[in-house]
């Protein structure tokens, strides 16, 4: 019972940090159940499982507050069924630990674009974000990649969406709440091929229920604190965590000791802790200046 308690507070701090930064529900579920001792293809089943609610739950959630881009899901959602299904029906034979590596390097690059970008460009544009700057040829093969990676590695839907759609000027809520939503249907397929590769039998039920029940909790608060929290801030947290969860895959391979990996995250949680207070200190002093005049409001951007 204990158990059961504890997955599904994780579930609810999984989908809160997925539901308002766009990713690691996947990552975080998946890695407590690989703690336990479950083999890889069936945790990323479970995770994938309890994504089919607590997904439909955080899709609603975003619609309803306005945080959704209807193009951008139904571009994604096609591509990157087929890719999860791939993905499922193929891990126990694909050797995802080659690939993990690689795909983290490019990820940490992208989140420190982010990074930069909010941190150093904050007021320099003044035309307002494209709502629909991607075409099919973009998001086909980011969504049939991210769907293949999602299902092989119990994750990576989020953290490889999220950032390539923020690395263009799309509205950061409208990323998250896109990323979300579509992330329904890459659960549901992805789903289905481990029903087929794997078995039912393979799925342990009672943690799926608990990770669904704290994600059902969860995603409401999620899809609403994502339109309350500036843009800015936003960006700094989806950059840091990017990097910060991607770190570890390159620190694993390369094989350095605890205490090396203890002090380098040490140092980044650092620069991303001092990112976050200069962005929340930043931004009240943005509002005021947009306060006192009308024209900066009116050329304002929301990212």
């Amino acid at each position: 019972m204990k158990k059961l308690i504890v997955l599904a507070l994780i579930g609810l701090m999984a989908q809160l940090i997925d539901g308002s930064l766009g990713m690691a529900y996947g990552v975080t579920s998946t890695s407590l159940l690989l703690v336990a001792g479950i083999a890889p293809a069936a945790a990323s089943a479970s995770v994938h499982l309890a994504e089919v609610v607590t997904t439909a739950a955080s899709g609603v959630s975003h619609i309803k507050f306005g945080n959704v881009d209807k193009q951008v899901v139904l571009r994604l959602i096609l591509p990157g069924s087929i890719g999860a299904f791939l993905g499922a029906c193929f891990l126990s034979s694909l050797p995802g630990d080659i690939v993990k590596p690689y795909v983290s390097l490019f990820l940490i690059i992208l989140g420190i674009y982010i990074l930069f970008r909010f941190l150093y460009k904050l007021g320099e544009r003044k035309t307002a974000p494209s709502e629909n700057s991607f075409s099919k040829k973009q998001l086909m093969p980011l969504g049939l990649l991210a769907g293949f990676l999602d299902a092989t590695g119990g994750g990576g839907w989020g953290p490889v969406t999220t950032p390539v759609l923020m690395a263009k000027d799309m509205k950061t809520r409208k990323v998250i709440g896109s990323v979300d939503t579509s992330e329904f249907a890459v659960a549901v397929s992805a789903s289905a091929g481990f029903f087929i590769a794997l078995g039912w039998e393979q799925v342990e039920w009672l943690w799926v229920g608990a990770l669904m029940a704290g994600g059902i909790v969860a995603a409401p608060i999620a899809a609403w604190l994502v339109r309350i929290i500036p843009s800015h801030i936003l960006g700094v947290l989806v950059g840091g965590l990017i990097i910060v969860t991607n770190v570890r895959t390159l620190f694993l391979t390369i094989g350095l000791s605890s205490h090396v990996m203890f002090a380098i995250y040490f140092v980044l949680a650092a620069f991303w802790a001092v990112g976050i207070i200069y962005t929340v200190k930043s931004f009240p002093k943005k509002s005021n200046d947009e306060n006192k005049n009308p024209k900066f409001l009116k050329n304002s951007v929301d990212y």
